[in-house]
């Protein structure tokens, strides 16, 4: 019985009450090995458009609840803005992003500073030009998730699109 203490305390003190009680529970930790990302991409997975013409595309994502990302346009140049990117081999060439405007946010700790972020669910406003063909596009995101506390470290994640062009 002494280590179900210490192994209790040990999860009290890191904040993992929730998943120690379903530890007790079912004799199975609630951890499953699958890691949700910070910033999720939602949709579409395939468009068709005209080859060779400009053509708009909405991408969507969602950000982990709890998180919030730095705007494309940060109010500080020492924080790390959003971006979007497509790889030049890719096939299709990206015009255009339109990035939401961010909301403002005033971090707990420091309520002089106001941060521009976006939170929840977003969409970037893009313009492509696919050439003839099916193109399996892996456009990038590039930003940085942080909570009311504490920043992680910058990250890149893929954003595949199947884009066909006719």
């Amino acid at each position: 019985m002494r280590t179900i203490s210490i192994i209790s305390a040990i999860a009290l003190a890191l904040g993992t009450s929730s998943a120690f009680a379903q530890i007790q529970e079912t004799g199975k930790p609630a951890y499953t090995g699958a890691k949700m990302e910070a910033v999720q991409y939602l949709y579409p997975e395939q468009v068709t458009v005209p080859a060779g013409k400009s053509t708009a595309v909405a991408l969507h994502f969602r950000i982990k609840d709890g998180l919030h990302i730095n705007s494309h346009q940060p109010r500080e140049e020492y924080l790390i803005p959003t971006v979007l990117s497509i790889p030049e081999s890719s096939g299709v060439r990206l015009e255009t992003a339109e990035y939401p405007a961010g909301k403002d946010f005033v971090l707990p700790v420091d309520p002089s500073t106001k941060l521009l972020v976006y939170t929840g669910e977003f969409a970037i406003q893009t313009r492509i030009i696919a050439r003839s063909g099916d193109h399996m596009v892996e456009a990038r995101l590039r930003y940085q998730a942080c909570d009311d506390n504490a920043c992680l470290p910058p990250k890149t994640i893929t954003v595949p699109i199947d884009v066909v062009g006719k």
